[in-house]
């Protein structure tokens, strides 16, 4: 026990000398050092680096030290199209104010404007990247902070674009304020544990604003996908919440404003899905709680595929959408309940706010069409309207049993 104790004195004393002794250090054409590189290989632990104003054509700059580089403005690292432009592997580093440009492409080999590897308690924050394969890339990290990065690229195909912020095995990771766009996906989490990702602006991507892989106990909340490929895809994962989100705009063939796949057990509330091809898309998936969430103008709100169970829909608003509920499988013991239906027609004697007739959410012609996508061309005709009734009176094809026993009269407003 005395032995520990004087181990951690001396430890203490280490680190007071060595960050005391902690200097800043400039970079530019009349300074001591006019290389990032060489000012890095020349500081200490602690140290602060100072890029000044100018272009600095620079790549595989390499880190491996406790430093903080700082880019005052106009600031810019230019790569040349040669590769990875800056490789760290330290901790209680960060990176902030720099302008970095034209990072390589591989097909072979993941080049980023910057590139973490086995760090923790970090910061990259207030860095424009610009014409990325990949803009941030961590891997087997943990502890980091990704704050008001402005990320962009010209991607014009999947294979040959790279993500804006791509994460692999990591963990207590936070992606918070970036405007990320032109890239394959947006944001990409694989792996990724006990992190969260909030208020970022996530548009114009090839593939999705944001990606997980079997990643869990996640949080994404206050974000915007817009015009993507598809808006976000969660796969293979659980415990997850997701909240007070805008999926818009994110329309095509197979577009879709949420994308679920074999997720369970979380959370999806006070989320706005807009002018999407498909809101969400689900796919075997399992307790999971649908809570004052707004579809408003969707091709279709919500499609049901199979190997569903314990999923609750309660309290949401569905507002002009050509289809509510699209649902291909046997009911299981998913619930709609509760809900705002913008087609019900029903009415309400007793004055309760809840409808006195239940409502049928799946309509015959969504059936059809699921059937026969070329149908879709009939959705406003007369004969459509007729078929739609006659199986609402008379269930053949759609679930009998799924049915909305009180639905709301009044839409429900509140996103808090």
């Amino acid at each position: 026990m005395l032995i520990n104790r004087y181990l951690l004195i001396i430890s203490l004393l280490f680190y007071t000398v060595l960050y005391s002794a902690a200097s800043t250090t400039e970079v530019c054409e009349s300074c001591d050092y006019n290389s990032i590189q060489d000012a890095v290989d020349n500081a200490i632990s602690g140290d602060t680096i100072i890029i000044k104003a100018g272009v600095y054509k620079e790549f595989a700059i390499r880190i491996e030290k406790e430093i903080h580089l700082i880019g005052e403005e106009n600031s810019i690292i230019d790569g040349e199209n040669n590769g990875t432009i800056i490789n760290v592997s330290a901790e209680n580093f960060s990176i902030k104010g720099l302008t970095i440009k034209n990072v390589g492409i591989s097909y072979t080999k993941d080049y980023a404007a910057i590139l973490v590897s086995r760090s923790k308690y970090f910061t990259i924050e207030n860095n424009i990247l610009r014409n990325v394969f990949f803009g941030i890339l961590i891997e087997k990290s943990k502890y980091g902070l990704i704050r008001n990065n402005d990320i962009s690229s010209s991607a014009t195909h999947e294979a040959s674009s790279g993500n804006g912020v791509h994460l692999w095995h990591c963990s207590r990771m936070r992606i918070e304020q970036n405007k990320v766009s032109n890239l394959r996906d947006g944001i990409y989490l694989e792996f990724v544990e006990n992190s969260s990702i909030s208020n970022n602006e996530s548009s114009d991507n090839i593939r999705y604003g944001l990606h997980f892989m079997f990643s869990n106990n996640d949080e994404y909340f206050k974000n915007e996908f817009r015009n993507n490929g598809a808006g976000v895809a969660v796969m293979f994962s659980k415990i997850i919440k997701m909240h007070h989100n805008t999926f818009h705009l994110n329309w095509g063939p197979a577009s879709y404003g949420l994308l679920l796949k074999e997720i369970t057990d979380a959370d999806i509330e006070n989320n706005l899905f807009e002018k999407n091809t498909i809101g969400i898309n689900i796919d075997g998936c399992s307790r999971i709680n649908y809570t004052n969430n707004h579809f408003v103008q969707n091709g279709w709100a919500i499609k049901f595929h199979g190997g569903c169970y314990e999923n609750i829909f309660e309290l949401n608003n569905f507002i002009h959408n050509s289809f509510d509920l699209s649902y291909s499988s046997r009911l299981n013991d998913n619930k709609f309940e509760g809900n705002y239906w913008s087609d019900y027609n029903g009415y309400d004697l007793d004055k309760d706010g809840i409808g006195d007739v239940p409502y049928r959410p799946v309509r015959l012609f969504s059936y059809v069409v699921n059937k026969t996508p070329e149908t879709l061309v009939l959705l406003r005709s007369l004969f459509v309207d007729i078929i739609n009734f006659s199986e609402k009176v008379s269930p053949v094809f759609t679930p009998e049993n799924l049915i909305d026993n009180k639905p709301i009269m009044i839409r429900i407003n509140d996103r808090n």
